[in-house]
């Protein structure tokens, strides 16, 4: 710590952090031991969390990260959108196809930027705020194949007629962004997905996650 820095500050961060880091909370004790004070810290911490809705504990006592997290969240997205925009527009001119980036959100995959090209005849009408579960779809396939770190994987995920009958999509993940979990792709109506576009996909992750770093 500097003289710049605040003490209590740190360590309240330091607890959502660990509470976000978990499926099934935290203990007082256990939180004690992880950030090497004592319980009564840790309870004074909690409490102050609890009354920002940042931290509720259940009826075991468990701390758990609390709603007010997605409110701070939701307030991320037209940061992160504003940084993605310039390599979409590049992806989407490029390949002639809708891209987009999409956020994990709970359980779901959530659209939070969508650049249409501006040269094509026709193109796939995909809108920001579309939601669909992170098992179908190239968006959220991506994000699980990261989430496995297969071996074998080619570093994007292509589907077809997933989630719109004649549509296909790539998409591969973003990494190396601390607390941004996502992925950028494009979605076409075409039988299969031409063999450059995986690999342009995969610049374009690059090219977002280093804008969002």
């Amino acid at each position: 710590m500097t003289a710049e820095t605040s003490q209590t500050l740190d360590r309240g961060l330091k607890v959502l952090k660990l509470l976000a880091d978990t499926d099934h909370g935290l203990t007082v004790t256990e939180l004690s031991n992880k950030l090497g004070v004592n319980r009564t810290v840790v309870y004074r911490l909690l409490a102050t969390l609890e009354q920002h809705a940042l931290v509720r504990r259940d009826l075991g006592g468990r701390a758990r990260v609390g709603l007010g997290v997605l409110r701070l969240g939701r307030q991320v997205h037209p940061l992160v959108r504003e940084a993605a925009l310039p390599a979409l527009r590049s992806l989407a001119e490029d390949i002639g196809a809708t891209a987009h980036l999409t956020l994990v959100d709970g359980t779901e995959a959530l659209a939070v930027a969508v650049v249409e090209p501006t040269w094509t005849d026709y193109h796939v009408a995909y809108r920001a705020g579309f939601r669909h579960p992170l098992d179908r779809g190239a968006a959220g396939r991506a994000i699980l194949a990261a989430r496995q770190k297969l071996p074998d994987e080619p570093g994007y995920t292509l589907t077809h007629g997933e989630l719109e009958a004649g549509a296909s999509g790539a998409a591969a993940p973003l990494l190396g962004v601390t607390g941004v979990e996502g992925s950028v792709g494009v979605v076409m109506l075409a039988d299969a997905v031409p063999e450059r576009v995986g690999p342009r996909v995969m610049d374009a992750a690059r090219e977002v996650a280093e804008a969002l770093r």
